[in-house]
């Protein structure tokens, strides 16, 4: 080993399969010809690595056994070929990797190496080697016993035995003088351990010679092949050392470059000129003499593959014809030109077993049968693509925009609900009744160039209660809320805990409070769960716990909801205790009260510890049990509930008696129960699926008895006799809903529905069960038999919620009447009524909102997230998921007259003489502190600047006006169910990124006031400020309390248009003007000029306001102006005779 021998060349070990994880080499040898190296693995694959100018590189790589025949043991290499060993197999291949022979026999067993020559016959061995090497006139085998017996290589009878190592041999190498092993004996309270000594034997002698000392312990050994009593000793910390075996004291020591591994194999070429190296880290290391490089004295020449020429190079530039560019010349038809006439449709997807056929079929070791359900007649067949077309043939809704283009009416359009109705019957009985409904497939928001909000979401929903969109993160929590919303026990109890003062941000149960309030107002029209999914995505645990999709992109939707409504309903009980810490009643609602008692199998001690739960996971009987109720017709429902309530564990735990780790035994003694009952359906096996499978398994209701620590569950006739009965207090609960996994084939991913019976939490007394279908936005009725219905094949529960069935219809409202207003009249900051005529709080009891009362509304946003936009080879562009919003600014302003009233002011006095604070002075101005990344603060249309909304550089975090979305999100609730109606200009838009619902009637916008639907054109605020006002607005950035401004000034101008009874005069002619300015405000206005109403209203006043510009729609009467309103504004109604052409002139 000469003073410049290093590290030439490292090359991973490829892995045994393209995405597999690499594998260590188990075994390699050094080409004896050729400048090559054979590696094997555990999987049966030899591959070899070429040496090259640029180090070592893959050349070859073939299986050359079977997964059944095990792992490579041995490569030999001789002029012919590679051979290579494996248990079970012995294998033989060119260099190149094709196949010579392989040979198998039922006698081989545990094969590890062959030495060169034919095998003439199978002798029995004294014991069972392990190692096999040629030494001189003898075979050096190594048995299991670490000892090592010398074979007379032609008769193979046993000559000399050695006992080397206590434990076994670890590596052996032997030529024709000598030979060294390494192994491992046992050490005290050590166990076994590498020897520090390599043993040494004279093969001509026989007799054993002085060991060779190794203190970093003796791990591989091999005999160099041109120095006869020179060996490599190596440890498996890559230790070497090379010692001249006649003068132990003559070492060179070498140390390998280990990261974070251990060494596996060593070998030396036949030349002596390269060392070959494995470790842990499935890489290949070759170290040696950079300048005498060579496996073996004189190589052949290594056969590589033909190098494929590459084209010729063609300079052809983008303003030359194509037709430049040579083709290749052909006699032939080409194959592409198969005729038309002679292509046919082969075969199709093969038809779906009934699922009557596998609910009712017996297994057996060959397969299975079933009765016939005889729906199709004898040797019928099924025309499978047709289906498929079929099926494929439904077309979604024209956008809304696209609707008023055509003017196609509402009740003239095609429906989706009517195709669904139409369907319904198709999908679930005949012959396709396998195939997964249309209504329960999945739903997609297509987006146009005017957003979300042109979708017509109506389309799919024509009941009264709202669905829920899907393009927001999280959505697949869809079906629980709205399971959650029509379980009345839970609604009441969210809903009066979002009525107090609770202000914490990561109070999920005030925004499931808020949710629950906005579906119920919408009436079906369609909503988003967004401020929700944004506070429980942004929970620590949410995402710890896996429940979020873009952490958890792979795991099954049934498992993440289950484990989101054990976590929900944790965080729900834990946000109501935050208020009522003495009384709990969300825990009163869903805890199981329980004590386990845990009971030690060696000392039979016994400790019982509270054990209540607020959800309960069903157990399945095992496969045995299961076969023995089939006999009977299987287990019901409510066995399966008990089992799982009153469940049995073994496991291991700490024994506080024994001291130490014992088998324990956990049994569940029930105290009580909820008035709801939260299932986890947990259908995870094949038995299981059958057993929803049969009809009617679920019960629509179930009779509980807790008596004295016992449990029992009845159904069907056992409950209706023991009601009969009146023995027990029994307590009966009914299904309110189901969430179910839809698998929709390999074309959809699967998804989460969920059927509800919202009877139950209907104010009206029903006695009829009404199930609906929930499926995101599309909502529909559904019978009781498909409710109820299940498949293993595509719908599947995940969570079910039973309620008392006393609880029915109770849906308490009194929370409307406890509201903690008290959020409006607080005062965050000591300045922050500093400037009482730009904002004033409201003064308590003067001020009070009361039912009817107007206030002016207007926010303003930032952007989160841009748009992702898809474009298509044809160059159009369609959107994939919308730009995100979030709330940045509302302002909410006083109407201009007395707030504590809900009527106007009649007369022209000035309202500030009434009201106790001046008009139009918001009390409502904040500053929303997002925690997002924000991409774009929109500045020209928000009037937001970066650092408006940080609290460290904020200018209105002093003064109490930068606050939470939930603070600001409150304010504005508080409003809603106080009564408040809300003047804005646009709201509709607002109010969706709020994420709010306004009910119609309490919404008066100004963009629908001066809108004529035949003219198809909404206003902008700016124009109708100009026009109408004679103000300009929004000269600079926006501002929301001067939008807000003036759209109740808008408003306060309509009101004395429809007193004069001139609305339809005045429309036309604001649409008549603008069409002259094309709907925007003139230059000259922007400038200062002024236009001049010609012998219709007279010169105008003067204006000190600097944004007066052209004339507006008023008459010549002035009066006082009021504060927001610019000094002589002609305020007066539109005259009996209108404006002419001239005056715009």
């Amino acid at each position: 080993m000469e003073t410049d021998w290093q590290e030439v060349s490292r090359i991973a070990f490829p892995p045994p399969a393209p995405h597999a994880q690499a594998t260590p080499v188990i075994v390699f040898a050094f080409d004896t010809s050729q400048e090559l190296i054979w590696t094997g693995n555990d999987y049966g694959r030899v591959t070899s690595f070429h040496n090259g100018p640029s180090g070592l590189s893959r050349y070859t790589s073939y299986r050359a056994h079977g997964t059944k025949e095990g792992a490579v043991k041995q490569i030999l290499v001789c002029d012919k070929g590679v051979l290579s060993v494996a248990s079970k197999s012995v294998h033989f291949a060119s260099r190149r990797g094709l196949v010579q022979w392989h040979l198998t026999h039922d006698d081989f067993r545990d094969l590890r190496y062959v030495e060169r020559g034919e095998i003439v016959e199978t002798l029995p061995a004294a014991e069972q080697y392990t190692l096999m090497k040629r030494g001189g006139q003898y075979i050096c085998a190594a048995t299991s016993s670490g000892s090592v017996q010398l074979l007379n290589s032609k008769t193979f009878v046993v000559l000399k035995s050695w006992k080397a190592h206590m434990g076994w041999i670890n590596d052996m190498d032997a030529n024709s003088s000598f030979l060294v092993t390494c192994g491992w004996s046992p050490r005290q309270q050590f166990g076994n351990m590498l020897d520090p000594l390599a043993k040494v034997f004279d093969l001509k002698t026989l007799m054993p010679l002085p060991p060779v000392s190794f203190h970093a312990g003796a791990a591989f050994v091999r005999m160099h092949p041109r120095m006869m009593t020179t060996c490599i000793i190596a440890s498996q910390s890559g230790q070497l050392q090379l010692v001249d075996i006649m003068n132990s004291t003559m070492v060179t020591v070498r140390q390998v470059n280990l990261v974070d591994s251990y060494l596996l194999l060593l070998d030396i070429a036949s030349s002596g000129e390269a060392l070959a190296l494995a470790d842990t880290n499935c890489t290949i290391q070759l170290c040696g003499s950079p300048a005498r490089m060579t496996f073996t004295g004189y190589s052949h020449q290594t056969e590589f593959p033909d190098q494929v020429p590459k084209p010729p190079s063609i300079g052809w530039r983008g303003n030359e014809p194509l037709s430049s560019i040579g083709m290749p010349y052909y006699r032939e038809t080409l194959l592409s030109s198969w005729p038309s006439h002679m292509i046919f449709d082969v075969g199709g997807p093969p038809p779906k077993i009934d699922p009557i056929v596998t609910n009712n079929m017996t297994r057996t070791d060959f397969g299975g049968y079933a009765p016939n359900p005889r729906k199709t007649r004898r040797n019928q067949a099924e025309d499978t693509r047709a289906t498929e077309k079929a099926l494929a043939a439904l077309e979604g809704p024209k956008f809304l925009s696209e609707k008023a283009k055509d003017g196609a009416s509402e009740d003239g359009g095609r429906r989706m609900s009517d195709i669904l109705d139409q369907l319904s019957n198709s999908s679930l009985d005949g012959a396709l009744k396998v195939d997964v409904p249309v209504m329960y497939r999945n739903v997609e928001i297509k987006y146009s160039k005017f957003g979300v909000e042109d979708f017509d979401f109506e389309y799919y929903n024509k009941t009264k209660y709202s669905g829920l969109e899907t393009h927001i993160a999280n959505s697949y929590a869809n079906p629980l809320l709205q399971l959650l919303r029509f379980t009345p026990w839970i609604r009441n109890l969210a809903l009066h805990h979002t009525a107090t003062s609770c202000l914490f941000e990561t109070c999920l149960l005030c925004e499931l409070g808020f949710l629950f309030d906005m579906l119920e107002k919408a009436n079906g029209q369609n909503c988003q769960a967004t401020n929700f999914l944004k506070t429980f995505s942004g929970l620590s645990h949410s995402a710890s716990l896996g429940l979020l999709e873009e952490s958890s992109p792979a795991r099954p939707l049934t498992l993440m909801i289950q484990s989101t409504t054990r976590f929900l309903l944790e965080k729900l009980a834990a946000d109501f205790r935050q208020m009522s810490p003495h009384v709990s009643h969300m825990d009163q609602a869903l805890t199981t009260v329980a004590m386990n008692s845990i009971r030690c199998a060696h000392c039979a001690n016994e400790t019982v510890r509270p054990g209540g739960t607020y959800i309960h996971e069903l157990v399945y009987p095992q496969r045995s049990v299961l076969k023995s109720h089939t006999r009977m017709h299987g287990p019901t429902f409510s066995q399966i509930f008990k089992a799982s309530v009153e469940r049995q564990d073994q496991t291991r735990g700490w024994c506080d008696r024994c001291k130490r780790y014992q088998q324990l035994s956990t049994r569940k003694t029930i105290q009580s129960i909820p008035p709801v009952l939260v299932l986890n359906a947990a259908v995870h096996s094949a038995d299981a699926k059958q057993l929803w499978a049969k009809p009617r398994w679920l019960p629509q209701e179930i009779g509980i008895v807790v008596d004295q620590g016992q449990f029992y569950c009845y159904e069907g006739q056992d409950l209706n006799f023991h009601l009969r009965r009146g023995a027990f207090n029994i307590v009966v609960y009914e299904l309110v809903g189901v969430v179910a996994d839809i698998s929709a084939g390999e074309s959809q991913k699967s998804h989460l529905v969920s059927l509800i019976n919202v009877a139950v939490s209907s104010k009206e007394k029903q006695p009829e069960n009404q199930w609906h279908l929930f499926n995101d936005f599309l909502v529909r009725k559904a019978p009781d038999e498909e409710a109820l219905r299940f498949d293993p094949t595509w719908k599947l529960p995940s969570v079910l919620t039973y309620q008392v069935k006393s609880a029915r219809h109770r849906i308490d409202d009194t929370w409307k009447d406890n509201l903690d207003t008290t959020l409006l009249y607080r005062k965050w900051s000591l300045q922050q009524d500093d400037d009482p005529a730009h904002f004033q709080t409201l003064a308590y009891p003067a001020e009070k909102p009361a039912p009817g009362t107007r206030v002016g509304i207007d926010a303003e946003f930032v952007a989160l997230q841009q748009e992702e936009l898809e474009i298509k080879a044809d160059g159009s562009r369609s959107v994939v998921r919308p730009s995100r919003l979030g709330l940045a600014r509302v302002s909410v302003l006083r109407g201009g007259l007395d707030i504590t009233t809900a009527e106007g002011f009649e007369d022209d006095s000035d309202p500030g003489e009434q009201a106790v604070h001046d008009p139009y002075v918001p009390f409502i101005d904040d500053y929303i502190h997002i925690q997002e990344p924000i991409i774009d603060y929109l500045t020209l249309y928000s009037g937001i600047s970066p650092g408006d909304l940080n609290p460290k550089t904020s200018p209105y975090a002093s003064t109490g006006r930068l606050v939470s979305l939930k603070t600001a999100y409150k304010k504005i609730w508080l409003l809603l169910n106080l009564g408040v109606v809300f003047v804005g200009h646009g709201l509709l838009k607002d109010f969706r990124t709020i994420n709010i619902h306004i009910p119609k009637a309490q919404v008066v916008d100004t963009v629908d006031l001066y809108y004529l639907k035949s003219r198809g054109r909404k206003l902008s605020l700016r124009f109708l400020s100009w026009l109408i006002l004679d103000e300009m607005v929004q000269t600079a950035n926006h501002d929301s309390v001067e939008d807000a401004r003036t759209a109740i000034r808008l408003w306060r101008e309509w009101q004395k248009f429809e007193r004069e009874e001139r609305c339809e005069e005045v429309l036309q002619e604001i649409y008549k003007r603008g069409r002259d300015y094309n709907f925007r405000v003139p230059a000259s206005a922007m400038e200062g000029s002024r236009l001049v109403n010609e012998g219709q209203i007279g010169e105008r006043s003067t204006s000190t306001h600097t944004g007066h510009g052209s004339s507006s729609i008023a008459d010549s009467e002035t009066r006082e102006s009021s504060p927001g309103t610019p000094k002589g504004r002609a305020a007066g109604l539109v005259p009996a005779k209108l404006v002419g052409e001239a005056e715009l002139r």
